[in-house]
């Protein structure tokens, strides 16, 4: 059987790798255009529901988001909705998965699977990527924070001792030498060695199909868009912020463009599939992103009522409640939270029993900053919470697919992200059903 491979570059934006290509750089990414050329797709058109959490599900259902209805990053588990890897793995095929965005294990004998840190479900594999998969979910989820358990430093540690290529050791070395005055190089380390933990999992299992996700361009987008040579805009990042003359979006660009010549080194005759989902833009105003650094402690202070909290990315966290009564409580009082001038603190869903809040407060948070809850003022905020971000991108529901089976113009220029699943299983010689889970059931 042949091998295909889909990567999935998270938000990258082509017109940016185009235009850093005609400067010379991204020569990896330069081939594929030159020899296959880029589609665009294209998935939903209400702002609202342009997140890589819901386009990714998409990417792998097959299904649009008022078909699949999953609107929150985790929402997935749980859920019944045939994706890519168990509707091959039914034909016989092998499959593999390093850390697809909001997508569940449901695979009965996958060669691997990796979930995304955000994602409650189970890793197929050996012990050690059971263990380094906490240890990658520590990190993601305390970054905020700069907070790495020594735990999860010593199976990062020996994850990186078992996994990563020697040739890129130089390469690690110099990203942890600038995690400190250089922040996103955390972001870029992840993804360089998740990608390398894919490369070794694929030569050694030789699955039939995997995909590897990567968001480290997503990451930094949305917090350096305005440092890259490619922004033509009027905003800036404050030099507190970023040095004059840093751009860390050509430098996770190059990344993956170093990635993407490995993987087609060590896999000359696989098919590659190469998606992002969506893009960023630029943002077009001055927006704080803030993170809870105990989300417990806070609801506590609060006396909002919880059984369970739960982090997710960035802003967002889900709280479990006992019942009903406790969750429409919960969602009262943290919906009555607003700073001195009337904005609201925190945005909430009430899924019945569980709350999903993301905390949306835009402005700065300084050390004397009050909020109310009801009748009551509350100081101490900004003790409680990280600064993530100024944010820089924003979404963009058009996305970008390379095919390496395809010449230029041989692939529609536009298409729907909801077809990638049929296009993997047409390459594979495998018919797609979106009913194939009744089949099944």
């Amino acid at each position: 059987m042949n091998q295909l491979l889909l990567i999935e570059f998270n938000e990258v934006n082509f017109e940016a790798v185009r235009r850093y290509s005609a400067e010379g750089a991204l020569p990896e990414f330069q081939r594929l255009i030159d020899n296959h050329g880029v589609s665009t797709t294209y998935s939903e058109d209400r702002f609202e529901e342009i997140e890589p959490w819901i386009q990714w599900v998409t990417a792998h259902t097959g299904l649009s988001f008022s078909e699949h209805r999953v609107f929150r990053l985790g929402d997935i588990v749980q859920r019944d909705i045939v994706q890519i890897w168990e509707r091959l793995e039914s034909d016989g095929f092998s499959v593999g998965a390093i850390s697809p965005m909001n997508a569940e294990n449901r695979t009965k004998d996958a060669a691997f699977f990796i979930p995304d840190p955000w994602t409650s479900t189970h890793v197929s594999g050996s012990g050690l990527l059971r263990k380094l998969y906490r240890a990658i979910s520590q990190a993601v989820n305390d970054n905020a924070q700069a907070r790495l358990l020594p735990s999860s430093a010593f199976w990062l540690t020996v994850g990186a001792l078992a996994n990563a290529r020697a040739k890129n050791y130089r390469n690690y070395l110099q990203l942890a030498r600038r995690f400190r005055c250089r922040p996103w190089t955390k972001a870029m380390f992840l993804d360089l060695f998740l990608s390398d933990t894919f490369i070794r999992h694929c030569r050694r299992a030789k699955p039939n199909f995997a995909s590897l996700f990567v968001n480290a361009a997503a990451h930094i987008q949305h917090h350096y868009m305005f440092s890259s040579a490619t922004y033509d805009g009027p905003m800036k990042n404050p030099d507190w912020y970023i040095g004059g003359g840093e751009d860390p979006v050509l430098e996770i660009y190059e990344l993956y463009d170093h990635i993407l010549g490995h993987i087609r080194k060590t896999f000359p005759n696989s098919r590659l599939m190469i998606a992002t989902g969506l893009h960023q833009d630029p943002h077009t105003e001055l927006t704080y992103y803030w993170r809870f650094k105990d989300h417990a402690a806070f609801l506590r202070r609060l006396g909002v009522p919880f059984n369970r909290v739960e982090p997710r990315m960035a802003r967002d966290f889900l709280i479990s409640c006992a019942n009903r009564g406790d969750a429409a409580d919960a969602e009262r009082l943290l919906k009555s939270a607003v700073g001195q001038d009337g904005t609201p603190i925190l945005d909430v869903d009430n899924r019945g029993t569980d709350l999903f809040v993301m905390l949306t407060y835009p402005k700065n948070i300084p050390r004397d900053f009050v909020f109310k809850l009801g009748d009551k003022s509350f100081g101490g905020l900004r003790d409680e919470v990280a600064f993530v971000a100024i944010k820089n991108g924003q979404h963009n529901g058009t996305g970008y697919f390379i095919d390496t089976g395809k010449k230029p113009g041989e692939l529609a220029p536009e298409f729907p992200l909801k077809q990638i699943p049929s296009m993997v299983c047409h390459a594979l010689g495998v018919e797609w059903d979106t009913d194939f889970k009744r089949a099944v059931a």
